[in-house]
């Protein structure tokens, strides 16, 4: 098992400007960009070498398999030992309810639980 930690990829001058500070990674461009090239101290770029292991990749955090629910019909293709179930947006409260209930009585975890409110 590989136990090096994947670095927070900065943005470019992120710690100059705070607007860029707590935004998502650009790649940086530029003729005479540092980072860009490589250079020692720069920061990090993301590269196909800090890619996860194939049997970690698309697992939620808590290490289900994420599946998304729009109605009663999809929980019953559901497995609750390796698949949590994660309740669309576009669907209401009613509907929201019974398929609450449905996963709850299949033992099934779901990732957002909560009622819109």
């Amino acid at each position: 098992m590989n136990t090096k930690r994947k670095p927070l990829f900065r943005r470019t001058q992120g710690a100059m400007f705070r607007r860029l500070r707590d935004k998502g990674w650009r790649r940086p461009d530029g003729k005479h960009n540092k980072m860009r090239k490589g250079k020692k101290g720069k920061g990090e770029s993301p590269s196909i070498g800090y890619g996860a292991e194939r049997s970690k990749r698309h697992l939620h955090p808590s290490g289900y398999r994420e599946v998304l629910v729009s109605c009663v019909g999809d929980v019953q293709g559901i497995d609750p030992a390796s698949q949590a179930a994660r309740i669309s947006a576009r669907v209401g409260g009613r509907k929201r309810e019974t398929l609450l209930a449905e996963l709850m009585k299949r033992n099934i975890k779901v990732l957002n639980p909560k009622v819109k409110g």
